[in-house]
């Protein structure tokens, strides 16, 4: 069973990081593009709030028992699998993974159209990652 304060922890920073973006996050991409500030602000949340999916992700797999997949990808689709996410979710977590990684290595340079993007209209999946598993930790 999934350690509850490592969830209410991890979905406090998710929480946290989303609300942070939310409140920072210029309308266009221009403005975006054009903020420095913004852009920081962002890309650093982005990146704690997947982080924390993540790692929260992990956590949640080993506590069960489960074989803990290499690639981040497998995480979410595995929790999936599980009927731990609903299918859907876990394969846009799956895609999101790959984002994480992009920030964390700058693999290339960042599109910022990409990332604001992103923070304009896939930050819900995160939050509806932290209710989905609060509502299975509930129910175990």
């Amino acid at each position: 069973m999934v350690d509850k304060a490592v969830l209410a922890k991890r979905v406090a920073g998710i929480r946290d990081a989303v609300a942070r973006i939310k409140l920072v996050l210029p309308a266009t991409t221009q403005e975006f593009a054009a903020d420095r500030t913004a852009r920081e602000v962002v890309i650093l949340n982005l990146f704690v709030a997947l982080q924390d999916t993540l790692a929260l992700a992990v956590h949640w797999l080993a506590d069960e028992g489960s074989d803990v997949p290499q690639a981040y990808r497998d995480v979410f689709r595995t929790l999936g699998e599980k009927g731990v996410l609903s299918a859907d979710l876990a394969g846009r977590l799956a895609a999101a993974s790959g984002l994480r990684n992009l920030v964390a290595h700058q693999y290339g340079t960042l599109d910022w159209t990409r990332i604001h993007a992103v923070a304009a209209t896939e930050l819900d999946d995160l939050l509806l990652f932290c209710r989905e598993l609060a509502r299975q930790a509930e129910g175990s």
